[in-house]
């Protein structure tokens, strides 16, 4: 029989609750699972539950590591925009001409929605809730700027060569491109029953991404009116 007292074994099962081992690594597990609850059922649909099961952990974990689902919610939408921003970082656009610079970006943003479904499912249902959780977030003020940065740059050399119009805003091509790139992923379905085109990752995924770089390409060396 253990000579340890039980009152202290619960202190240290007490304890070992209160500072879970391997902080970081279940924040890391827990928000990757709950990517994919969110994405699939938007904020009100999501269940915790059902993110403590894909993580074998509990809702009180849950709680201890973020404080409530909102503020997990908040910290799902902060991972995945942080990914997209990530990922643009790295399309070196300094050593290409701007119209090839313009392409690039066009063609990773088209791709990435592709391939991170659930990135643009979280976006739609963030903005069926009308952009609140978003709001609260203190680094999604500063999260997006490099994209717009990043753009202004390649459109400032196509200005400066004589390439790119001068009434351009890069938030609006940004915004442009955004709009273009998702309605391949969130009208889908109903596009391609009502047109009986493949949409998504399916068909010419080539030639559909091409028609959204020409379009963009197209008004930025369009003559001002």
């Amino acid at each position: 029989m253990s000579s340890v007292p039980r009152a202290a074994i619960a202190e240290a099962r007490n304890a070992a609750m209160r500072k879970p081992k391997a902080p970081e690594a279940n924040r890391a597990r827990i928000v990757q699972a709950a990517i994919d609850e969110f994405a699939a059922r938007g904020f009100k649909g999501a269940s915790m539950d059902a993110i403590a099961a894909r993580t074998h952990t509990t809702r009180a974990l849950i709680n201890y590591y973020f404080g409530s689902k909102e503020k997990l919610y908040i910290a799902v939408l902060e991972r995945v925009y942080g990914e997209i921003r990530d990922a643009e970082a790295k399309l070196d656009l300094d050593h290409l001409a701007p119209l090839d610079a313009v392409r690039r970006i066009v063609e990773f943003t088209y791709r990435y929605y592709m391939t991170h479904e659930g990135f643009v499912h979280l976006v739609v249902a963030e903005n069926q809730a009308k952009g609140r959780h978003l709001r609260k977030s203190k680094a999604m003020r500063t999260l997006n700027r490099p994209i717009i940065e990043r753009l202004a740059r390649v459109i400032e050399r196509g200005q400066a060569a004589g390439q790119f119009r001068r009434d351009v805003d890069a938030v609006e091509i940004h915004k442009a491109i955004a709009a273009l790139g998702m309605f391949n992923v969130t009208n889908q379905f109903t596009f391609g029953a009502i047109f009986q085109r493949e949409m998504g990752s399916k068909g010419d995924v080539a030639r559909r991404r091409d028609v959204v770089a020409d379009m963009i390409v197209s008004y930025l060396t369009k003559e001002e009116s």
